[in-house]
């Protein structure tokens, strides 16, 4: 059974941190592409950042270049997300994404809210 499990969201005041994690299973974990995506109220979900199977290169939205950085352990089957110097438009539900061929594996979302 695949299954994708984020943790680590909550409510951080502006400026704060977060680490997301994201643990994988029921799959070949270092053989996927993974990707982080958030989805704020009454928006459409958005990438946010990517991590590629091979070489670990990243890649990232340009409202959060610089502020967040996208990593993985594939001994951990894990992907990571840290978020530094949050904004209140960084709130949004955060999903957890693994691309592969053919197929694609979505967690459940994590909630992040920043705010004062």
């Amino acid at each position: 059974q695949v299954q994708l499990v984020e943790s680590g969201g909550g409510l951080v005041q502006p400026g704060g941190s977060l680490r997301l994690s994201c643990t994988a299973s029921g799959f070949t974990f270092r053989n996927y592409r993974m990707r982080w995506y958030r989805q704020a109220p009454g928006k459409e979900r958005e990438m946010v950042a990517g991590i590629f199977s091979g070489d670990s290169s990243t890649n990232y939205a340009d409202s959060v270049k610089g502020r967040f950085t996208i990593s993985r352990d594939n001994a951990k089957n894990s992907v990571y997300l840290q978020m530094n110097n949050l904004k209140p438009e960084d709130t949004a539900v955060y999903y957890c994404n693994a691309v592969g061929i053919p197929y694609t594996y979505w967690g459940q979302g994590t909630q992040v809210t920043v705010s004062s």
